[in-house]
């Protein structure tokens, strides 16, 4: 055989199996008895090893260089470098310290992330027998090529794609790919094009679960369906709500600061000339309004909901992703195995009138009982339904399931009496039948009539999400004792035995729960249309429209993030089609959470901004999760999510106050730079007051949230946030004027009694607007966490003994006259009761409903649907 160019179709490119067996035979140059050796060496060189998840784990320079070019962590190491500059070197190790954690746990993360392609990897065989030149051989995985045949057994994974040459009682188990726990019928391909050919077709990573098989390989390595899988969970995906939240952060601020740092230049070059003095004064304006904490406070938030979510059984791998829970207004979920048991079980039987019998389930438990062969799942639920029996019926001969027959017969006998049972395909039992089984156990003639009446009641059972069996019976002739196909005819049709994987108990509760929380719950299955609704309608899942896999793969991008806005079920969904409806969710404006438990979810589970899985999922599912679920019950879902939003509301706390706090004093300094005839802080000064109110806020990690901030999905809102800094950091000004005032023009302070004065009057409006401003609702009202009281009051008794007593001389505090304290006191005062009456138009909720777009850095709330 000469070497030829073999063009191999990628999934993306058509789906090889619509082929035909003759023509895919003719494209990659193949033979029923294999290729040659030299041809396969040939084609293992010049298209690669059959691997089909590579590892692409990048270095760890390359990981720490991408964080430290986010903005948020650019600010702080320029903060670190000038603090190092002007001699506050215990800044500077602070703010290094801080930036090295939170990069850590981000390289943490990412190599997670690469210990999901890892498992993917383990998921396939090792050796495998094919057939070259005629001769059946064991090569490695890595070295099977196009155009190979492959023998496969029970038992055998599928080393890659291909189709199938011929088949014996061949059956795939395909959960990995699909989902769904049904065994799949596969059968040799027709030899011409224009067939569906799927159930000809056997992925890589799948196994055959019982028959035999020869399969001409189709695809390899990255082009097999298990290679896209990998690839995309490789792909990098868009940033999380949490992580666009925190870079909409980082941007906010330095733009605040470079608006303040080069105010406060340009009025000093005017006024007396640029001088190492007003250098300093503005780098420290900078590093004043840079959140040293910020980091800190978000890790230690992120890191107790994680502990408080281990009690419940939550086990949380990426910390950033309870935020996304908690932003989370979309879930979307595979049927199998997250919304049903992913078993299968007898749920009862019907007689020909379509009313429950226990007859049809005695006469199919009887068949399960004593036929020999492979037994599968649905012989193993009728079993498991039925208990013992009375044991009064022996077997005398079976005749058991094959793929040509699609049914299993016995013969039992009862003293003298003879039956032969039969079970199956319904439609394919009902063509053996000539009789039915009346309610009364008569037989009746089966006209046409009453078979088109049969056929729509098996037809309306299907539509239900039942998988169906077809029991007959026939009556045989005393002494019988051997069966043979011949027999399995002129039977009685008596009814089905029906089948399902059953909803979860805790599923219906949780979809209404989460429904109150303000998540919409979209199903994506690859089952069919009627199995999803009828789901969907008995755990009462208020969905809206249907899309299939077909329509799905008409639509580009952008016209496929307008439909799904308004689809709640998708059906015959394709594997990567999951991702496809995830980024699109994202790209409609959607926070999105997606759970799965197999290898086809994983794709999605990484799209999503928070991917959830379960302790029973398959590994790949679960290292590609950022959340794993130890306990089979979506309630915690509710729980997590309730959880997301406390740590968000109270990172929210931490950014209002820093930000609009430093930014009020930043702006009063650099105010009061243009009036006063010295700085009203010196640089060591406002690095002090801008520390000890960095540690009055470390308590806010332990704080309870407002009932509101708990109801609906929350999402950064940096809109929010400024228009908060603009109402209370001017109003923060507008009482440092009145202070100013005060002291220059009552009390005629000299500049050392100036600079501790104000410093004592920041410091207080500071640290106790925090007990205001924590809540949405009149502060008296809403009690502190005592941790928050301890670490606030705490600082300020810090600061006031620093300020107040001879420990501050030597960083130019000095002591204050009684009187001026009393004023003091008196500003601070009307300051909080004007900052409860300014409260609720500074956290006045954003506006809800229309969409952001994908590349905007502020990012709005959403109507809930």
């Amino acid at each position: 055989m000469t070497s030829e160019p073999v063009t191999v179709a990628t999934p993306g490119e058509g789906a090889f199996w619509r082929e035909g067996r003759t023509q895919l035979q003719q494209r990659l140059g193949a033979t029923p008895d294999g290729l040659s050796g030299s041809e396969a060496a040939e084609r293992l060189r010049r298209c690669g090893p059959n691997v089909a998840v590579t590892s692409l784990r990048r270095g760890l320079p390359f990981k720490i260089a991408k964080r430290l070019v986010e903005p948020l962590i650019a600010i702080l190491l320029i903060a670190a470098l000038i603090s190092g500059a002007t001699g506050d070197w215990q800044s500077l190790i602070i703010i290094v310290l801080i930036v090295l954690a939170s990069i850590a746990l981000d390289v943490v993360q990412q190599t997670q992330a690469e210990n999901a392609v890892d498992a993917l990897r383990r998921t396939v065989a090792v050796r495998v027998a094919v057939l070259r030149s005629g001769r059946t051989v064991e090569i490695p995985l890595r070295e099977v090529v196009a155009g190979d045949v492959v023998i496969l057994h029970a038992g055998d994974l599928i080393p890659a794609d291909g189709l199938i040459l011929d088949s014996k009682d061949a059956m795939a188990d395909e959960a990995v790919l699909t989902g769904e726990p049904f065994p799949v019928e596969k059968l040799a391909a027709a030899a011409d094009p224009g067939a569906d050919g799927s159930d000809a077709a056997l992925f890589g990573g799948t196994s055959l679960v019982a028959g035999e098989a020869r399969m001409l390989v189709a695809a390899t390595g990255a082009d097999t369906r298990l290679g896209s899988i990998a690839r995309s969970m490789q792909a990098g995906e868009p940033p999380t709500a949490f992580e666009r939240g925190v870079h909409g952060l980082g941007m906010l601020i330095l733009r605040l600061t470079g608006f303040l740092v080069l105010f406060v230049l340009l009025t000093q070059l005017v006024r007396n000339g640029l001088s190492i003095e007003s250098f300093l004064f503005a780098v420290a304006l900078a590093v004043g309004l840079t959140p040293e904490l910020l980091p800190v406070v978000m890790t230690v938030t992120l890191a107790r909901g994680a502990m408080r979510m281990a009690q419940r059984q939550v086990v949380v791998k990426r910390l950033s992703a309870i935020h996304d829970l908690g932003a989370m207004d979309v879930l979307c979920t595979d049927k199998t195995g997250t919304l049903t048991e992913a078993r299968i079980a007898h749920v009862g039987s019907f007689g020909c009138d379509g009313v429950e019998s226990a007859r049809v389930t005695e006469l199919a438990c009887l068949n399960s009982r004593f036929c020999s062969g492979l037994r599968n799942n649905l012989d193993t639920a009728l079993l498991a339904s039925a208990g013992e029996g009375d044991g009064s019926w022996r077997c005398l001969a079976d005749l058991p399931f094959d793929f040509q027959r699609r049914r299993s017969s016995v013969l039992v006998a009862r003293g003298d009496e003879r039956e032969m049972i039969v079970k199956g395909a319904p439609e394919a039992l009902l063509a053996l039948c000539d009789r039915f089984e009346r309610v009364d156990g008569d037989a009746g003639e089966l006209d046409d009539a009453c078979r088109k009446r049969l056929l729509a009641l098996i037809e309306g059972k299907g539509a239900e999400g039942l998988r169906l069996l077809g029991v007959a019976h026939r009556r045989m002739p005393a002494g019988t004792v051997e069966l043979s196909r011949d027999d399995e005819a002129g039977l009685v049709f008596t009814g089905c035995a029906a089948f399902i994987d059953p909803p979860k108990a805790s599923a219906g509760v949780a979809i209404r729960e989460l429904a109150v929380a303000g998540v919409r719950v979209k199903v994506i299955s690859g089952d069919a249309a009627p199995v999803v609704r009828h789901l969907a309608e008995t755990l009462s899942l208020p969905a809206r429209g249907l899309m299939t896999g077909e329509e799905i793969a008409a639509l580009g991008d952008a016209a496929l993030a307008s439909r799904v806005r308004h689809v709640d079920l998708f059906v015959r969904v394709a594997p990567e089609q999951k991702a496809r409806i995830v980024l699109a969710l994202r790209k409609a404006g959607h926070t999105v959470g997606f759970i799965g438990d197999g290898i086809n979810d994983a794709p999605a589970i990484h799209a999503a901004d928070v991917g959830l899985s379960v302790e029973g999922g398959i590994e790949v599912a679960r290292e590609a999760a950022a959340i794993v679920l130890l306990a089979p019950d979506l309630g915690v879902l509710a729980q997590g999510i309730a959880e997301g939003r406390r740590t968000y509301a109270n990172i929210m706390k931490y950014v209002r106050m820093g930000t609009s706090s430093n930014f009020g004093n930043m702006l009063s300094m650099a105010l009061a730079s243009m009036v006063l005839p010295f700085l009203p802080l010196n640089p060591l000064q406002i690095l002090i007051n801008n520390m000890l109110y960095d540690l009055s806020e470390v308590g806010i990690p332990f704080d309870e949230a407002d009932a509101a901030d708990l109801a609906r999905p929350q999402h950064w809102d940096m809109s929010a946030v400024l228009r908060f800094t603009l109402v209370m950091g001017p109003l923060s000004s507008l009482f440092d004027a009145a202070t100013f005032a005060v002291l220059l023009g009552i009390f005629g302070a000299g500049v050392e009694t100036f600079r501790t004065a104000w410093f004592v009057e920041s410091i207080l409006t500071q640290i106790l607007v925090i007990f205001v401003i924590r809540t949405a609702a009149p502060c008296w009202r809403s009690r502190p966490h005592r941790i928050l009281v301890a670490t606030s009051l705490g600082a300020l008794a810090v600061a006031l003994v620093l300020a107040l007593t001879p420990l501050g001389q030597p960083f130019g505090f000095v002591a204050l006259s009684v009187p001026l304290l009393v004023t003091i006191l008196a500003i601070a005062a009307l300051y909080l009761a004007c900052a409860e009456i300014l409260k609720p138009y500074a956290i006045r909720p954003g506006r809800r409903g229309g969409r952001a777009r994908s590349s905007e850095l502020t990012f709005r709330r959403f109507r809930p649907f």
